[in-house]
């Protein structure tokens, strides 16, 4: 993984405290004026060297008002160390917390077209009515080892379908197959925009959002955040009765420039967000406001078929070891309630799994 700059802040030398700082000075004074003080000769008795050495040492040592000097100056230099910081604001634990970035943050990247194409044939092979969506993300791979890219670089997706068809686990499998640190969010949950960008001081609760605690955490730019059911966001209200929206928050972070130089609510501080690959699930789009969809538009997605339906139960009772009775089993109870007009999903089908491995594994009694 290649790094890149991800913070906007000058970060100095954690041992240049106040002490050492000062000690450096001193140390510098002292060197200043023992080059004017003519040295000892080299036939003089060994007594006689370390009285000289230690009249150079007390001719050098700083008056206590040349000390004084000493610290403010000292004191100033931190301060204007913190002014050209671009943290200056910040207390001490959140200057620390934010040290990790010292160095950079890294990025996941394609290393060739063929891995790309590798990587885009699993996850169709595994969900094939994903198509629309794993199609994007395979054009991306690849332009991002065309271009030269030091990292992945997605675009913005909304995939907009039937709930139950495994939005939201196609991104978490994206992940994983990617090798980035996931992150899933559901929209529905209250506050979800602070949950997602974090809050302003002064709001109640103020924290840094999911997103940042993501990269912090792990250190790679280009995660997958996932925001479930988008659609479904409330509004945030803070103490004042200012309202927050989660599209007004996420709009910034959807467009490449803005995310570039994004500035964080809670450390108002500026951030690289330009990397992040950002996928939104919905149930009915046409709920969305139109700067959200002109910047993700939606990917339309359709119900799985029988046949798919089958195809999903036998690949995850193969992860599960299960028996092939036990798939059998789960598969015609799938084909029982579709032939009466029953809408069967990957949760109902997963719940299915789920509890044929449980008979399958209980104790047996005798």
């Amino acid at each position: 993984m290649s790094r890149i700059p991800f913070i906007e802040a000058r970060f100095f030398n954690p041992d240049d405290t106040t002490y050492t700082l000062e000690k450096r000075f001193v140390q510098h004074l002292r060197d200043l004026r023992s080059r004017e003080l003519p040295d000892t000769s080299a036939g003089a008795e060994q007594a006689d060297s370390c009285e000289s050495a230690a009249r150079r040492r007390h001719s050098t040592s700083p008056s206590e008002q040349e000390r004084a000097r000493i610290k403010r100056r000292v004191a100033l230099l931190i301060e204007r160390r913190k002014a050209t910081s671009g943290m200056g604001h910040l207390a001490r634990e959140h200057r620390e917390r934010l040290a990790v970035l010292r160095d950079g943050v890294r990025l996941a990247a394609i290393a060739t077209e063929h891995q790309a194409d590798e990587l885009a044939a699993e996850l169709h092979g595994e969900m094939p009515w994903m198509g629309p969506a794993t199609e994007i993300v395979w054009h991306a791979m690849r332009r991002s080892v065309r271009e030269g890219w030091p990292g992945l670089r997605l675009p913005p997706m909304l995939l907009d379908g039937p709930p139950g068809i495994g939005k939201s686990h196609w991104a978490r499998r994206l992940g994983k197959l990617l090798a980035v640190p996931t992150a899933v969010v559901e929209a529905t949950s209250e506050n979800a925009s602070f949950g997602i960008v974090g809050s302003q001081r002064g709001w109640g609760n103020a924290h840094p959002g999911r997103l940042l605690e993501t990269i912090l955490q792990a250190r790679v730019a280009n995660p997958v955040l996932v925001v479930d059911e988008v659609e479904k966001a409330g509004k945030a209200t803070s103490n004042k009765g200012h309202t927050f929206g989660l599209a007004e928050a996420l709009l910034p972070l959807l467009e490449p420039m803005t995310a570039k130089r994004w500035n964080c609510p809670y450390y108002q501080v500026k951030f690289d967000m330009s990397w992040v690959a950002w996928v939104l699930t919905s149930n009915n789009c046409r709920l969305l406001p139109e700067p959200l969809l002109s910047r993700c538009p939606p990917v339309r997605l359709r119900e799985l078929t029988p046949a798919e339906l089958s195809e999903f139960v036998r690949q995850e009772g193969a992860k599960r070891h299960l028996s092939d009775i036990a798939v059998q089993s789960v598969n015609e109870a799938v084909d029982h309630a579709c032939q009466h007009g029953m809408r069967v999903d990957l949760r109902i089908a997963s719940r299915l799994i789920q509890r044929a491995e449980d008979l399958e594994r209980q104790p047996v009694w005798h």
